[in-house]
């Protein structure tokens, strides 16, 4: 989508952080925004910066592991701009720890929230876009920790590896229709992803606890951290220029290489097994 001045961009989790960084590369392109976010204090400091702007944004309230709430999202976006080209479902949380201490509370909030809400947001758009016939795109937001797997991030990669998954068939899928899919893995970003307890429901085990602990004995981690802004301009510049991965973080390439060499050495292995078995 490279004329994207005019188009309409719905954004999940926009009040904040990532969602927010994606917000204001988009208007400063010349898009029209929807900004959808469960949490209304953020959602007030958006409206508020934006109020003396010349950007066409609306703010909106929106659990997106709700789905009749998307679909009522869905109708007041479709009333106010008419269309919608570009979706980010990008809300997300994160709980770390051993798998073995993770409850079903702990698993159900984050799949409900990480891979639901990506769910949901396809599912409520899709068939719009296809039929306005002028393209699109969907920018899922995964993670580095989506490409392999992390001690003590269990339950985030379970979640990250799924949108990752989705995110490679929803590509295949939308093709001919002219709809492009983004995933965005990034490594640490300035965000407040490690105080998502704020937004906990007390059905999932309420805010009261922190999602995100020290693990004991964990070396301090030497990563470099990225700005949110930084991020939202490459989202931009994916969904202009139709590139499917956005990586951010090159510091990682070792790690999800050895992933990769790790597969090809078990292919190498269990066709040797095949063969000596006469498989």
């Amino acid at each position: 989508m490279e004329n994207i001045a005019g188009k309409v961009a719905f954004v999940t989790g926009g009040a904040s952080g990532l969602g927010l960084a994606m917000v204001q590369s988009f208007t400063a392109a010349g898009m029209k925004v929807v900004i959808a976010d469960v949490e209304e204090a953020a959602l007030e400091q958006a409206r508020i910066l934006f109020a003396d702007t010349n950007a066409e944004v609306i703010c909106m309230q929106v659990d997106v592991t709700a789905r009749d709430a998307m679909a009522k999202a869905r109708e007041e976006t479709l009333a106010a701009f008419g269309k919608v080209h570009v979706v980010c479902n990008n809300a997300g949380v994160a709980r770390n720890g051993n798998l073995a201490d993770m409850t079903y509370q702990d698993w159900d909030w984050v799949m409900k929230v990480n891979v639901d809400g990506v769910i949901n947001g396809v599912v409520t758009f899709v068939n719009d876009m296809k039929s306005h016939g002028e393209g699109g795109h969907f920018v899922n937001t995964a993670s580095i920790a989506g490409q392999y797997g992390m001690q003590g991030l269990g339950v985030y990669c379970a979640g990250k590896f799924a949108v990752v998954g989705l995110s490679e068939s929803l590509r295949l899928d939308l093709a001919a229709d002219g709809i492009g899919v983004s995933v965005l893995c990034p490594g640490v970003v300035e965000t407040r992803i490690g105080e998502s307890e704020r937004n906990r429901p007390d059905q999932y085990g309420g805010s009261t606890a922190p999602a995100m602990v020290q693990r004991e004995g964990a070396a301090p981690l030497d990563l470099r951290v990225m700005q949110p802004g930084d991020i939202g301009d490459m989202v931009l510049h994916a969904v202009q220029n139709d590139r499917f991965y956005i990586l951010s973080h090159e510091e990682f390439q070792v790690p999800v290489q050895k992933r990769a060499q790790e597969l090809a050495d078990e292919f190498a292995y269990w066709k040797s097994y095949c063969d000596a078995n006469g498989i």
